[in-house]
C-alpha cells in the first residue's frame, strides 16, 4: 500500500470555478499537497496521458475535453491514499457518487465528471511521475 496517489481537477471544473472548493475538500479530508501545478495540457499530452484508453470509442473526446481548458495536477500523501482517495471523489458517473463527494457536488456528467484520481498505487506513481520531477515534491 502506498500513502501516495494522484489527481489532477479538470477542465470543467477549473473552468466553473470549483478550484478552491475541490481543494478544500482535499486537505479536510486529510490528504497533504506534496506537488501541484496549473498547467494546460496540450492534444499530444493529453492523448499520451490517456494513451491506455486508446482504442476505447471514448478517446478522442477525452483528449479535446482534457486539453480544452487548464487543469491543477496534484500529488497527494494520506495512508491508503489511493482507496481513501477514490471514496471521497466518488463513483465517475456523479448521478450515482454518494452524498457528499466531490463529483456529488462539482460534475456535470460522466464526461465532465471534475476530478480524476488514480486506480491502483502503480498508476498514482505514473501519473505522478508523468506531471512531476522528483524536485518538484515536497
Amino acid at each position: 500500500m502506498s500513502n501516495l496517489t494522484f489527481t489532477m481537477i479538470k477542465p470543467d471544473a477549473t473552468a466553473k470555478g470549483f478550484t478552491g472548493a475541490i481543494l478544500d475538500q482535499i486537505i479536510k479530508a486529510g490528504f497533504s499537497v506534496k506537488a501541484m501545478k496549473w498547467t494546460k495540457l496540450s492534444n499530444e499530452q493529453a492523448g499520451e496521458f490517456y494513451a491506455v484508453h486508446k482504442e476505447r470509442g471514448f478517446y478522442k473526446e477525452l483528449v479535446e475535453f482534457m486539453s480544452s481548458a487548464p487543469i491543477v495536477a496534484a500529488v497527494l500523501e494520506k495512508e491508503n491514499a489511493v482507496e481513501d482517495f477514490r471514496k471521497l471523489i466518488g463513483a465517475t458517473d456523479p448521478s450515482k457518487a454518494a452524498e457528499g463527494t466531490i463529483r456529488k457536488q462539482f460534475a456535470a456528467s460522466i464526461g465532465e465528471n471534475a476530478v480524476h484520481g488514480s486506480d491502483s498505487n502503480e498508476n498514482a506513481l505514473i501519473e505522478s511521475n508523468f506531471f512531476f520531477s522528483g524536485l518538484e515534491r515536497f
